[in-house]
């Protein structure tokens, strides 16, 4: 009976610690989905029958009238904005209320491959932000385009390849493989031929990221249950932090720890390693009189890690999912492709066919359908942030306290009628000078806005683009045997999202071609 007895109260107490903060939206008044004893309203995302990103948006499409929609992740409250108004605060105005990500349970990270760029908080995304901008400066992407040409003009012989045996083409794996041997070249300044080679490890590190094994699953569920227990357990799995680790080593032994010639991420890294301690003025702490208190911080080699890790994940999955899906699009709509094509040829035929960095900047036409598709099936399609005080939201009753999670499901918004005519069809025409003013401010969020908006933007966008021209010049793209108008997410997804079982096209030689 004792032992009985014992049983009951430790699952009633265990019962009301994982239901200890369902009350606070309902205090503040807030429309919010029932939630369930530990897991919140986050069940189906936990155990990955959703993408993160879907599962945000059906919650956003639930709530049509509502200005705020509370939800439950896991244990912990969280913000889901629908506002443009209330997104400008977050993202822009008042960011030094909300200048955590909040995707880190601590800020002292314990797992050293967390403390990238992306996920960092406070005093060292600051340091790191300041730092590393000058690797994406326009004379800085004007050097890199030559190695862009390379590696497009590689993808070009492929694409050839492909079309000539009049099979299906999976787009996402062919531009994904691009993508690698682009990183590669303009990343580390080392050249793996991801677009020949498969097994590359840039190819296999890839695909290794964005691949939930079951440990994955598992570590993630139990460190968002019981995030104090399961504080020194990495967020990364090991293998994918050996991989990184080792490969940024060897990079960095063979030069000596130098900066070299290439200009690329890794040369960035070593000198601001260099230039010693990286030093600035806190977002977090002030002096007794309201100054910055002025911070400073090692860039240690797990933190070089670190970064490389997070340039590589990002530029890997965000450019080849946006890219191939804009192919998708034009497939479905071949007088858009073809409206696009003319453009190519056109500009091309002034550059005497060649593909340079003023020739892509005059495809405006081509920029207008990557900026729909991105509209449409953003790589990122959720925005998160954290409180870092407690804010009232101005023209309510609304006052959220500190670390309370902010969700802005930018897809959602890019998505709304209210904010665009007929949102599901593909009109590249809306990104035209003539409408672009139509569109509302706050709502086309595809890379973020603010000071936390993504670095590599202009990269990524110069190198997407030449991924696109290079293909559409030689040939058209239209829908196989198993191509969907509408992809699956993988709900495998992570914030950066892909279509389930790739995008399969067919590859057709063009028969005019400059």
């Amino acid at each position: 009976m004792f032992l009985l007895l014992s049983i009951l109260l430790i699952l009633f107490f265990l019962f009301i610690y994982g239901k200890r903060n369902f009350n606070y939206w309902k205090k503040k008044g807030i429309i919010h989905d029932k939630p369930y004893p530990f897991v919140g309203n986050s069940f189906k995302q936990l155990i990955l029958k959703v993408s993160i990103t879907d599962f945000f948006l059906d919650i956003y499409k639930r709530y049509p009238n509502e200005r705020f929609v509370g939800v439950y992740m896991a244990n912990k409250p969280a913000l889901l904005l629908r506002d443009p108004k209330d997104v400008q605060r977050v993202l822009v105005s008042d960011f030094h209320s909300f200048y955590l990500r909040g995707i880190r349970t601590y800020n002292d990270e314990p797992d050293p491959m967390n403390r990238h760029l992306f996920a960092a908080d406070g005093d060292l995304w600051k340091l790191l932000r300041q730092r590393m901008t000058p690797a994406f400066t326009t004379g800085k992407l004007k050097a890199m385009f030559p190695l862009i040409i390379e590696r497009a003009e590689k993808l070009q012989t492929l694409a050839t390849d492909a079309a000539n045996k009049n099979e299906e083409v999976d787009i996402k794996d062919l531009i994904a493989r691009y993508t690698t041997d682009f990183i590669g070249a303009c990343g580390f300044g080392i050249n793996m031929d991801a677009l020949q080679d498969k097994n590359s490890i840039f190819r296999q590190l890839g695909l290794r990221i964005f691949k939930k094994e079951t440990n994955d699953v598992i570590r993630t569920i139990i460190k968002v249950l019981f995030p104090s227990l399961t504080r020194n357990i990495p967020t990364i799995a090991p293998e994918i932090r050996d991989m990184t680790v080792n490969l940024v080593s060897t990079i960095m032994k063979e030069r000596n720890y130098e900066p070299s010639v290439r200009n690329d991420f890794i040369d960035l890294l070593l000198e601001v390693k260099k230039k010693g301690n990286m030093v600035g003025e806190s977002i977090e702490k002030k002096n007794p009189d309201g100054s910055p208190i002025i911070v400073e911080r090692e860039l240690d080699d797990l933190l070089i890690a670190a970064q490389v890790f997070v340039f590589f994940a990002a530029g890997f999955e965000t450019s080849s999912s946006t890219s191939s899906f804009t192919l998708h699009q034009l497939a479905f709509n071949p007088d858009k492709q073809e409206k696009c094509q003319e453009e190519i040829d056109e500009v091309l035929k002034k550059y005497d066919g060649k593909l340079c960095y003023d020739s892509l900047t005059e495809m405006k036409y081509l920029k207008m359908c990557f900026n729909e598709a991105m509209r449409i099936y953003p790589s990122v399609g959720v925005l998160l942030r954290k409180s870092a005080t407690k804010y009232t939201f101005p023209d309510s009753d609304l006052t959220i306290d500190e670390n309370i999670s902010i969700i802005i499901v930018n897809q959602g918004m890019q998505m709304d009628k209210r904010f665009f005519d007929e949102p599901e069809k593909f009109i590249p025409e809306r990104f035209s000078p003539d409408n672009a003013s139509n569109i509302p401010n706050h709502v086309f969020l595809p890379f973020g806005e603010g000071p936390r908006a993504c670095i590599g933007e202009r990269l990524g966008l110069m190198q997407s683009l030449a991924g696109l021209a290079v293909i559409l010049s030689k040939f058209s793209v239209s829908p196989s045997k198993n191509s969907k108008i509408k992809p699956i997410n993988d709900p495998h997804s992570g914030l950066a999202q892909t279509v389930k079982g790739g995008i399969p096209l067919q590859l057709i030689a063009r028969k005019k071609t400059n």
